[in-house]
């Protein structure tokens, strides 16, 4: 064998190296690209999942401030007759004993989110009103006298106010 033919043999297992190492290249690149698809694929999916509990946390905390809301509204309304009592009580008992007490427990309340409904002086609302009695006077429509105070908790109408009401003459 000359050394022509040991430089063309020489040449032909170097390109079929080559070959096979530009092939095992391109095998690897795919290989790589297919990994990196993988992982975007479950960065995506784990910024969703992160989403989604996020949102459920954010969900169950709303719903449990609701609920405590609602339970706190519910034992308000029933301690509304007590504070009607104390208000119909301090007009007949003049003491200042109940009035601290009285004073007390509106301030409780206020600090839960109460408010009473100002209505007297104004035009008759529905929503925040209820017509007990209708009496002459000079402006129609308006609340002349309240005879039951009403509420509201949070912005929210949680007792009508029971009025009596002017008709013009």
């Amino acid at each position: 064998m000359t050394d022509k033919d040991q430089n063309k043999q020489a040449k032909s297992v170097q390109n079929d190296e080559v070959k096979k190492l530009q092939d095992e290249l391109e095998q690897f690149k795919s290989a790589l690209e297919e990994e990196k698809k993988k992982t975007e694929e479950n960065k995506t999916k784990y910024l969703r999942a992160l989403a989604d509990y996020q949102n459920f946390e954010n969900r169950v905390a709303s719903q449990r401030e609701e609920l405590i809301n609602n339970a706190n509204k519910h034992l308000i309304i029933k301690l509304l007759s007590f504070l009607d009592n104390l208000d119909q009580a301090e007009i007949f008992v003049k003491d200042n004993h109940l009035k601290l007490i009285k004073d007390s427990f509106h301030k409780m309340l206020k600090e839960e989110g109460l408010k009473e409904l100002e209505v007297k002086g104004k035009e008759y609302d529905p929503y925040t009103a209820e017509v007990i009695d209708m009496v002459e006077g000079e402006k129609a429509n308006q609340v002349v006298d309240v005879l039951r105070k009403g509420y509201e908790m949070n912005g929210k109408v949680i007792r009508v106010a029971q009025v009596k009401v002017s008709k013009k003459l």
